[in-house]
């Protein structure tokens, strides 16, 4: 039973993340699936479950790919580049209007991405600004706090349609070039060669990789 309930969450999260939650409907995950709509209401109340529970999923495995790259890395430019690998995996192919649907119409959704953003995320995101500080790799007189929010909001902004038009721009292009403007913001030239350095080599293959 369980298996059956993970494999429909699983194949709901494909379909949001590619077309949005609004567009998509139970037939469409029950074609989706080649199951019958009958056995998406034995493991599912409504479409409701469905998107919580497949947000839950989506933000417990970013969760774990966000602390994997703490522990890879060996200081905090290496964790940044991590990081901008699992970004971009996590946003290829995904539909800009998703963020927006879930805000409009699956508000107790919206809000578990709100923690993960305003808690794991914003944690991880001011120490690292601190730690790279404390390295030399980050200029000592920013504000980690304001840097850090003004990061969050950055990457939320790539989302925004009317900022960034779906015809004329990918996410995942958007939000690297977001990632890298932020990242030459907070070098200090040791920080800028490491980071360079690290980023010709194995740790920037994601990032590197054609879309």
């Amino acid at each position: 039973m369980e298996e059956i309930r993970e494999k429909i969450r699983k194949g709901a999260e494909e379909l949001f993340k590619r077309y949005g939650v609004r567009s998509i409907s139970m037939d469409d995950i029950a074609r989706h699936l080649a199951v019958s709509k009958k056995t998406l209401y034995q493991h599912f109340v409504d479409k409701e479950e469905i998107v919580r529970s497949a947000c839950a999923g989506y933000l417990q495995r970013l969760s774990a790919e966000i602390a994997a790259s703490k522990k890879e890395a060996r200081n905090a430019i290496e964790e940044l580049v991590l990081l901008s690998g699992c970004l971009k995996r996590n946003v290829q192919d995904m539909n800009p209007s998703l963020l927006f649907d879930l805000q409009k119409y699956h508000p107790t959704a919206w809000q578990e991405w709100l923690n993960h953003r305003d808690k794991t995320v914003r944690q991880t995101v001011e120490r690292n600004l601190r730690q790279g500080i404390a390295e030399g790799f980050f200029r000592p007189e920013i504000n980690t706090e304001i840097i850090a929010s003004m990061r969050l909001e950055l990457v939320q902004l790539a989302f925004n349609e009317e900022v960034f038009p779906r015809e004329r721009f990918r996410l995942a292009d958007v939000q690297m070039q977001i990632f890298e403007h932020f990242v030459f913001g907070l070098l200090t030239e040791k920080g800028r060669k490491t980071y360079l350095k690290c980023r010709q080599g194995n740790k920037l293959e994601t990032l590197k990789t054609p879309v």
